[in-house]
């Protein structure tokens, strides 16, 4: 009897799981919601779902050391190439200058100079009035004192149409007090004249110029009718080099000899 009982309640229970199977696939899993399907699948679930990115605190995070390093090196390189750019732009400078009087040298002042001449000087001039740091010279004691003038395409002062005897031959000097508003150009060997002039800004760097005096071999004096006039633009200016231009396009270069002297008034 106790076989015979246990034969029936595996029966049953055989029944019972034939029925359940039977009721699953009767109902399709396409026809429950999307939601449900992957409910009832916690491993698609995994597979579907996006994992919230990790959120981090970065406002006490600090840079390792090797970063924090690396920007002070970067600043102190920065700072560097600031300090060797301008010992550049000083020694572009020099070499500049320094071309100019070795390519004016045996020009004697201009008189002897061809056009290819003229015009490679035009150009280192050009080079250096590019590279000027004295944006206001009437305005800087740089200009003030005696220059001497070691260029110029000023056929006036050359006078290369005369011969060679009777041009200035000796040392050709302009000086100007920006302080004063006068300016003087002065000749030595052979003829010693001298001619001073008023001076009328024009803007910071640019002066009209009027002659109101000259003296005949540094004896002679006539006070000018004022028909000697022009205008001269410093174009270039340092401590020892000042480079100008007339209105008429005449260039003039000059270099200082005394910056004490004081033109007469």
């Amino acid at each position: 009897r106790r076989c015979s009982k246990n034969i029936y309640i595996d029966k049953c229970l055989c029944i019972s799981m034939i029925h359940l199977t039977a009721v699953l696939l009767s109902t399709p899993t396409s026809t429950l919601p999307f939601k449900h399907r992957i409910h009832s699948h916690p491993l698609q679930q995994i597979l579907l779902s996006t994992p919230p990115h990790p959120q981090f605190n970065t406002t006490h995070l600090k840079s390792p050391p090797s970063i924090s390093n690396s920007k002070k090196w970067r600043n102190k390189v920065s700072f560097f190439q600031d300090f060797l750019t301008g010992g550049d732009r000083e020694r572009n400078i020099q070499s500049l200058k320094d071309e100019l009087y070795e390519t004016i040298a045996p020009l004697d002042r201009g008189a002897e100079a061809t056009s290819e001449d003229q015009q490679r000087v035009d150009k280192i001039a050009s080079k250096l009035e590019a590279m000027n740091s004295v944006k206001e010279p009437l305005n800087s004691d740089l200009l003030n004192g005696k220059w001497e003038l070691l260029y110029t395409t000023s056929q006036s002062i050359l006078q290369t149409k005369r011969p060679k005897l009777l041009r200035p031959n000796g040392k050709i000097y302009q000086a100007i007090n920006a302080d004063t508003l006068r300016a003087q150009n002065i000749e030595t060997w052979p003829f010693f004249n001298q001619a001073t002039a008023n001076l009328v800004p024009l803007n910071s760097r640019k002066v009209a110029v009027k002659f109101d005096f000259f003296k005949i071999a540094s004896l002679i004096p006539i006070k000018s009718p004022g028909s000697g006039r022009g205008e001269l633009e410093i174009t270039y200016l340092d401590q020892d080099l000042r480079i100008s231009r007339g209105n008429r396009g005449n260039l003039f270069i000059l270099k200082m000899v005394d910056p004490s002297y004081r033109v007469p008034t």
